[in-house]
């Protein structure tokens, strides 16, 4: 089988999956069940400073995004950081490391942006054994309103000061988590980086009002009458969680930085793609209270098994292989053609193909063949665009096809050209250097 022992920042864990810091990591009975179900780690749900308790909602704390069949797609949680005293954390800390040395324990901390509190509290989750902190700057509800988590994550230059007090006043491995609510992920990502953090992770939830009760027109979760909005996480949020992993991976002045990615884990799949496009390890959260902490088996199974049939011996041997892949629309190959297919024999004839291409596309699929119900690709009008793809119900019925080089394209009428190794010279592309053609 294949090797998924993980080593993240030197913190090692017999798997890459951690549970990230939120409801299911606020206690020791929670992590204890978490361990004992196969989970390679955790981030403790996020610790405050010693003073007046965090005191939550009493009523509902989440609203939820259905797909048709009731599956969860998303969840907006209105939750604050941990509500049980500091000492009551540490002391469960540090005996559940004692107990489960072979599993990582990383603590998630969010004090006030000021340099006595962050120096005052490390000491004591240093000395619990953890084995390191994760930084919240990504809480978008609640807390930042105190000035605290995504209020600093929004701020380059508070992201940088914090992380320097931090490497400053503590040996463990510093992790700085990003918020997804900000225009460029690579700017406070950046901004980590100098402040010498040893890894990101990313994404936080999004700031979200997920529905509005339309009988008492207040926005749900409903407190009394009064809504507020939520931090938004799920698979919903996944295909977000990708593009910034990415961003920050391929971005020149951040690449090499650790990331441990969160944002829509629910199966080996997604942990592999995200993997794939550079994260290190994985957290998961939603998946966890949709179906249990038992869900990671299928996770780890998956993943062994997908790695033995591509050859993977370790996650290293996949880890950053789709980086390279990602790059600028301006550097798209405009030369590559490809055409939609239908299977006649995959077809139901429920002509949701023809009905989104004919309203919303390029009229592109017939309905009728000799005054029979038959559904075909009219080559010559197909630009390729795949939405008849993404609409039909049955799996496989309809695929894209490249044409060969060479070939006429019959909407142009130009031949297909050869599909250049490098396009960024290639002398169609309005970015590349003027040369010769190839």
């Amino acid at each position: 089988m294949a090797d998924i022992r993980n080593n993240f920042v030197g913190i090692k864990s017999p798997n890459p999956f951690w549970l990230a810091s939120a409801p299911p990591t606020d206690k020791a009975y929670n992590v204890v069940r978490a361990f004992k179900a196969g989970w390679g780690g955790v981030v403790w749900k996020t610790l405050g400073e010693e003073g007046p308790p965090i005191v939550n909602v009493n009523g509902p704390r989440y609203g939820a995004i259905w797909g048709a069949d009731r599956r969860l797609l998303g969840l907006n949680n209105i939750e604050l950081i941990t509500d049980r005293d500091l000492q009551t954390n540490l002391r469960e800390i540090k005996q559940v490391k004692r107990d489960w040395p072979d599993r990582a324990i990383v603590v998630s901390i969010m004090v006030p942006c000021e340099e006595e509190s962050w120096k005052a509290i490390l000491p004591l989750v240093e000395e619990t054994g953890a084995d390191g902190i994760e930084l919240n700057f990504g809480c978008p509800h609640g807390m930042s309103e105190r000035g605290m988590g995504s209020a600093v994550g929004q701020v380059p230059e508070y992201i940088e000061m914090v992380t320097r007090w931090c490497k400053q006043y503590t040996r463990m491995p510093v992790i700085v988590k990003l918020t997804p609510n900000i225009t460029d992920i690579r700017y406070p990502a950046r901004a980590a980086n100098r402040g010498g953090t040893d890894a990101v992770s990313l994404i936080n939830t999004v700031s979200s009002i997920t529905s509005v009760n339309l009988d008492t027109f207040s926005p749900e979760p409903s407190i009394d009458g009064k809504g507020s909005h939520g931090g938004y996480c799920g698979p919903a949020v996944k295909p977000i969680a990708l593009n910034m992993v990415a961003e920050i991976a391929r971005d020149p002045e951040t690449r090499g930085l650790p990331i441990s990615g969160i944002g829509g884990v629910t199966t080996w799949r997604d942990a592999a793609e995200f993997l794939a496009l550079g994260a290190g390890n994985v957290q998961v959260c939603t998946a966890a209270m949709t179906y249990g902490f038992k869900i990671v088996q299928e996770m780890i199974e998956g993943l062994k098994n997908w790695m033995d049939e591509k050859g993977h011996a370790d996650l290293d041997s996949f880890v950053g292989r789709a980086t390279p892949n990602v790059t600028d629309w301006q550097y798209l190959n405009l030369n590559y053609v490809a055409k939609a297919r239908i299977n006649q024999d995959l077809c139901i004839k429920c002509g949701r193909c023809h009905i989104v291409c004919e309203d919303t596309s390029h009229q592109a699929i017939t309905s009728l063949v000799d005054g029979v119900r038959h559904f075909e690709v009219i080559e010559e009008e197909c630009v390729g665009c795949n939405l008849c793809v993404n609409v039909c119900p049955v799996e496989g019925c309809i695929a894209m096809e490249p044409l060969a080089a060479g070939v006429i394209d019959k909407r142009t009428q130009q031949p297909v050209s050869p599909v250049y190794a490098n396009w960024t010279t290639h002398p169609n592309n309005p970015m590349a250097p003027k040369v010769a053609a190839e």
